[in-house]
């Protein structure tokens, strides 16, 4: 004998088709559609292009006018780059996929770590990348070398779209997100 609250084989598949009757199917791909963001345009990935030479970027000293000091925030996007972009960059709403940290080493070698490190995150597909420079606190009375010159060489960059200071939590001043070009 069944009990009340138990359902035999036969009569779960009619209750199911009884419960199922004016369901009508999506049309094929409307599924995809709905479930998955739109895309406004087909990208297609181009290598990455060869590095751009170090004699290219020069070093910075004092006399170029791009001095920046500890405490200014960094920002900077190329023609085409949305404001919404830049935005959404400054406020780290773009995952970070890879980081640099250059405390420590000299102007030179930081010029040569830079071209590197954009390369490789170039040629590994990753679109948002972090630079840790530092604020410059302890240059004394020469300023912010490193983040004077990372922001030269940034402008300049030609896989760069855009950077800007990071929040806070992520250095603030003494680092830069960085986004790539596709």
């Amino acid at each position: 004998m069944a009990k009340q609250n138990e359902v035999t084989p036969g009569a779960d598949n009619a209750e199911f088709r009884a419960a199922m009757r004016d369901v009508r199917p999506l049309k094929s791909g409307a599924a995809r559609e709905a479930s998955s963001p739109r895309k406004l345009r087909h990208v297609i990935r181009k290598p990455a292009a060869p590095g751009i030479e170090l004699h290219e970027m020069p070093l910075i000293d004092a006399e170029s006018g791009a001095d920046v000091s500890p405490e200014e925030m960094l920002s900077h996007r190329r023609p085409g780059v949305r404001d919404q972009v830049l935005r959404r960059l400054r406020r780290g709403l773009i995952p970070i996929e890879a980081q640099l940290d250059l405390h420590g080493v000299t102007q030179s070698v930081a010029r040569s770590l830079t071209v590197q490190f954009i390369d490789s995150a170039r040629a590994g597909g990753l679109r948002c990348v972090r630079i840790i420079h530092g604020k410059g606190m302890r240059s004394g009375s020469r300023g912010a070398i490193l983040k004077s010159a990372l922001n030269g060489w940034l402008r300049r960059h030609p896989d760069v779209l855009a950077f800007t200071s990071a929040r806070p939590i992520d250095g603030g001043a003494g680092a830069a997100y960085l986004l790539l070009r596709a």
